[in-house]
């Protein structure tokens, strides 16, 4: 049996964790695999400021930083801003992917140019942050919103009249505006609306989670995984510090 971990970045309950379960509807994957969703102990309840990366970062972490040795064998980071992915790539030898970096890279092997659909204004700075930082100014046609504040927990469950003709709407702007030749859903909580749009754009669109799940099976498939030059391995550890200060922090 192939055990995946899917980290989910903020501290849902049961129902809300069935939410991001779904996504892997979306894809078919090996009959003998195994995907365990498991939510971060604590962290932020906002995900819009750079106080809010740090926190996200930190609970990512920790979430997954044990993985390997619980005989996980990848492990899938359910954010597009890639939290903890970094870190966790330091401490562990299994594949650790990241939907954001991911589904942009997977974007330019679909076209020239793609566009990031984000929820709403305040996620903007995250997106561009991402894109800066991975080198892909030239590459970004647009990041645009469809000015929907984000349900953490139910996603865009009962709002599927509503909201996915605004999505739509939004995304051909990118597409007639700005030259978008692929779109990005900008989060993995829009996974509900990914064959929507793709049946309703007339270009690819990659829906970030279920892509980290094919990604993951690429990786095992090749022996692939990131290497130590790098992402070096800590000298000194602290996990047994880490985890305290979750503890403490799910308890507050």
């Amino acid at each position: 049996m192939i055990r995946i971990l899917v980290i989910v970045p903020f501290a849902l309950d049961a129902e809300g964790l069935r939410n991001r379960e779904a996504q892997s509807g979306h894809v078919p994957l090996p009959a003998d695999w195994q995907l365990t969703y498991r939510p971060v102990t604590c962290g932020p309840t906002s995900f819009m400021s750079p106080h809010d990366w740090g926190l996200m970062d930190m609970a990512i972490f920790e979430a997954g930083c044990t993985a390997q040795d619980e005989g996980f064998d990848a492990v899938c980071i359910d954010t597009m801003s890639d939290s903890g992915m970094v870190m966790l790539r330091s401490v562990l030898d299994i594949p650790v992917i990241g939907a954001g970096k991911a589904s942009m890279l997977y974007a330019l092997t679909l076209g020239g140019r793609f566009s990031v659909l984000a929820q709403w204004e305040p996620a903007l700075p995250r997106y561009r942050k991402a894109i800066r930082k991975y080198g892909f100014d030239r590459q970004c046609a647009s990041v645009r919103s469809f000015d929907q504040p984000p349900d953490f927990a139910n996603l865009l469950g009962g709002k599927e009249d509503q909201v996915f003709p605004r999505m739509r709407d939004v995304a051909l702007r990118c597409i007639h505006e700005d030259g978008a030749e692929v779109i990005c859903l900008g989060s993995t909580t829009m996974h509900q609306a990914g064959e929507y749009l793709a049946a309703n754009l007339p270009v690819p669109v990659v829906n970030p989670g279920p892509l980290t799940y094919k990604l993951v099976e690429t990786f095992l498939a090749l022996g692939l995984s990131h290497g130590r030059a790098a992402y070096p391995a800590p000298v000194e550890p602290r996990l047994d510090m880490l985890r305290a200060m979750m503890k403490a922090g799910a308890g507050a």
